[in-house]
């Protein structure tokens, strides 16, 4: 069974730093990008940053500067490094791993089931 988790979610204060894991596993045969999305309380889905196979990143303009998304070498996880964190950061945080997977080959994107990250003083 495939699988998408994160973790490394916290109560941190602001300006502080918490760093986040996405760690897919299970039948994979390739994994392409990976993407960190947040939900805010009472607001819609978010995208954060994204990480292509081939290292490309992007991020949202309210993240540009304080949050940087990498892989590991053998590309089945995912972290995000979010500095500088502000209230308004507050959310859970969810992976999205697009992956061909085993037995059918079919790609598709698996989601996690989310971290929290609360920053207040």
């Amino acid at each position: 069974q495939v699988q998408v988790g994160e973790s490394g979610g916290g109560l941190v204060q602001p300006g502080g730093s918490l760093r986040l894991s996405c760690v897919a596993s299970g039948r994979i045969l390739n994994i392409y990008d990976m993407t960190w999305h947040r939900q805010a309380p009472g607001r819609q889905r978010e995208f954060v940053a994204r990480m292509t196979r081939d290292g490309e990143t992007n991020y949202a303009d309210s993240v540009k500067g304080r949050f940087t998304i990498s892989r590991d070498n053998a590309k089945t996880t995912a972290y995000l490094q979010m500095n500088s964190l502000k209230p308004e950061d507050t959310a859970d945080y969810y992976c999205t791993a697009n992956m061909r997977t085993l037995p059918t080959g079919t790609r598709e994107d698996y989601w996690g089931q989310g971290t929290r990250v609360t920053v207040s003083s």
